[in-house]
């Protein structure tokens, strides 16, 4: 895998151009399927999924992504197809990587491609999920841990309407009220970073 501290991205014909991303950019998306709309609606976000810029090749980034059934690399476009009318964000580290950091998330992402998906969202499990891959790679590369590990029962707490009756069929009648996790959300609202671009706005600073 080389080395590319950047790589240009193309405008989509339907959206304003995301301009360069760099290796350690997090790509926030949401996707369609019921599960990660249930995760949107429990963490009060319109994002429920993530994955962080490893690499381009040509012109196009790479986005390493814990997704189902394993975790594995996408071409930044067949990422953001997945998304729903095309939103995401980008944010980026406040502190810019050295290319010593550079080097160990690409090191620590080699180190968990090909792991199977958590769709227990655990937190400690052997498997991986997306947030938690996302924020493993990063503190493994920086020592920075982004996002707030919390319950189901806190994240769960703070919402208005948590659906509890779908969370009940997941976990087949019970709810893990104790188990640690991380979201999407989460990450996205971490004071280490900083949104770079958002699909949903005119003009990002």
């Amino acid at each position: 895998m080389s080395i590319n501290a950047a790589a240009h991205v193309s405008p989509a014909p339907d959206g304003p151009p995301m301009g360069d991303l760099q290796i350690g950019d997090i790509v926030f998306i949401r996707v369609t399927a019921r599960p990660f709309l249930e995760v949107a609606s429990a963490t009060n976000s319109w994002t429920n999924h993530v994955g962080v810029v490893v690499d381009d090749r040509g012109d196009e980034p790479l986005i390493a992504e814990s997704t189902f059934p394993l975790a594995r690399t996408t071409p930044l476009t067949q990422f953001l197809k997945r998304s729903e009318q095309g939103r995401c964000a980008v944010a980026r580290l406040a502190l810019p990587l050295t290319d010593k950091q550079r080097e160990a998330l690409q090191a620590a992402v080699g180190d968990r491609l090909g792991t199977f998906y958590d769709t227990g969202f655990n937190i400690h499990s052997p498997r991986q999920f997306c947030s938690r891959f996302v924020r493993e790679v990063i503190n493994e590369a920086t020592n920075i841990q982004l996002g707030k590990v919390e319950t189901f029962a806190t994240l769960l707490q703070d919402n208005a309407d948590p659906k509890l009756n779908f969370w009940r069929l997941w976990y087949f009648g019970r709810i893990p009220w104790q188990r640690h996790t991380v979201t999407p959300a989460s990450l996205l609202r971490s004071p280490d970073v900083r949104v770079i671009f958002d699909s949903q706005m005119s003009n990002t600073p």
